[in-house]
């Protein structure tokens, strides 16, 4: 898998996908679980825009190629009892 690199502000940023989210994880619980692996930029849970519910993913972003690195070479990744489904974006 290949980073995808996306210019902002004269910095290279690191997007992954994440996929089967918990319906009870918001924003501020993604950043934390991911924080772990590294200086997170961003980090986004997509909604339903008529039910406000959890569409069950979300994008992050990471500062460094490293964050990413770790992130591969973790073997699973549970959230809240859901294993995540992670991809470069």
């Amino acid at each position: 898998m290949a980073a995808t690199a996306v210019a902002k502000v004269g910095k290279t940023v690191h997007r992954i996908f994440v996929g089967n989210l918990p319906w009870t994880v918001g924003h501020q619980e993604l950043r934390g679980y991911f924080k772990e692996f590294g200086r997170v930029v961003s980090a986004n849970v997509i909604f339903d825009k008529k039910t406000g519910c959890s569409k069950g993913y979300g994008f992050v972003s990471f500062n460094g190629i490293g964050a990413l690195e770790k992130i591969e070479n973790e073997q699973k990744h549970i959230l809240e009892g859901n294993y995540l489904n992670i991809q470069k974006s």
